[in-house]
């Protein structure tokens, strides 16, 4: 019996031969993440456990949920975690970025075991790496000890094949896979995906399908590392592919051929329909970035709709890069520019309003078009306002209508 990406990547990380799904293992980790609102919290169980940080190169802490502080209550908990740090000599405290995507550019390698107090560490699984989100609590037996302990999970091994048409991304891709399964139709599985689409890919891309894994339930996403993978990180790691043999809960294969711009609605992120049904609601904002979309390929896809025309007036366009690497290189190629003369605003490298805490939150009865990964009641702000999910080419497309709008006409 042959083994799969994630049995190999928790057997290797935990010093045994094999593992199979359901065995209980304890693995050495690699990173572990918190960032300012799970950090607190975390840092507490610490310093109750008394033993210290594990290594203090291999815990990082990114604020980015709410910053620059927002309110007296941000700047309190910021004041916790600054103080922990320094206290601790943790060596990667960062505050230039979505606290993915900084993990991706300067720390993840294909083969490690990452942790992180927040559910969408599944991100950096895009690397081959093996990476999962946890609470404050097992992240302080994390910081502390190193090692966290995993019920290896089942596989489900999604293979998508084909090329893309016009108007259709990543985004679109996932989506589509998160309605046909729903909410829970990988719960405690490890997502694999495969398939010439896949491979295809750019890494960003593969980013966007493990970011939002965890949207159907999954333990992680995955997919294997290859040259490109290599190539965009500038660094190497250990490779791990799924044998050919390898025992899997379910196989499911789509053709991107046979997807066109999908859209999330109100308020369950399995809510998916082509946007072509929903194309007469109006908005009132559009947000483009988040750990989910907002890479350069996706301000690129925005600005080349945005160039030249003018956001719709009844529209507020908010555009958050997802570091401020990003931000630079995005300013370099006009990316930003063009963003700003169409009449959006471009603040500095977070969440931004994805968490409902800063940079755009929505009030009573407003409605939403954004590229980030969740649509849940109230979460952008006001419970009664409503947040669709969709692709950063539907998002700018939208922007300028003032209605949800497919993208094609636009590219």
């Amino acid at each position: 019996m042959g083994s799969t990406i994630t049995e190999k990547l928790l057997a290797n990380a935990s010093h045994v031969a094999e593992a199979s799904a359901g065995d209980y293992l304890v693995a050495d980790l690699d990173y572990v993440m918190v960032h300012d609102s799970t950090g607190p919290l975390a840092f507490q169980g610490v310093s109750e456990i008394g033993k210290g940080v594990f290594d203090k190169d291999r815990v990082i802490l990114v604020f980015d949920h709410f910053y620059p502080a927002p309110s007296v209550d941000a700047a309190s908990l910021h004041k916790i975690s600054r103080e922990f740090v320094k206290s601790e000599e943790i060596s990667n405290f960062r505050s230039d970025g979505v606290c993915h995507q900084l993990l991706v550019e300067d720390y993840v390698s294909p083969g490690d075991i990452v942790v992180g107090a927040d559910s969408h560490t599944c991100t950096q699984g895009a690397l081959g790496a093996f990476s999962t989100g946890l609470g404050s609590t097992d992240a302080a037996g994390a910081i502390a000890t190193g090692k966290c302990w995993f019920r290896v999970p089942e596989s489900i091994k999604i293979e998508v094949s084909g090329s893309p048409g016009k108007g259709v991304y990543a985004k679109d891709m996932i989506l589509t896979i998160i309605g046909e399964l729903g909410s829970d139709g990988a719960l405690y599985k490890a997502v694999e995906f495969g398939g010439d689409y896949v491979r295809d890919s750019s890494v960003p891309s593969r980013i966007t399908l493990c970011n939002m894994a965890v949207e159907m339930g999954a333990k992680n996403g995955v997919i294997e590392a290859d040259d490109k993978t290599v190539s965009y990180l500038g660094r190497e790691g250990k490779t791990f592919r799924s044998d050919r043999n390898a025992v899997y809960a379910d196989e499911i294969e789509f053709d991107i051929n046979n997807v066109e711009p999908q859209i999330a609605c109100p308020s369950e992120v399995d809510n998916v329909v082509p946007v072509t049904e929903v194309d007469d609601v109006a908005i009132d904002q559009a947000y483009i970035g988040t750990c989910t979309n907002g890479r350069l390929e996706d301000l690129r896809v925005s600005a080349d709709i945005l160039k030249g025309n003018q956001v719709h007036p009844d529209v507020r366009l908010v555009v958050i890069p997802a570091t401020t690497r990003i931000y630079l290189k995005a300013f370099n190629k006009g990316y930003i520019q063009t963003i700003l003369q169409a009449g959006g605003v471009v603040p500095n490298p977070g969440c931004g309003p994805c968490i409902g805490r800063w940079g755009g939150v929505l009030a009573d009865g407003e409605t939403c078009i954004t590229t980030q990964n969740r649509n849940f009641t109230g979460r952008m702000g006001h419970p009664s306002s409503k947040i669709y999910l969709a692709s950063p080419a539907t998002v700018a497309a939208s922007a300028l209508t003032g209605t949800i709008m497919d993208p094609r006409g636009f590219l």
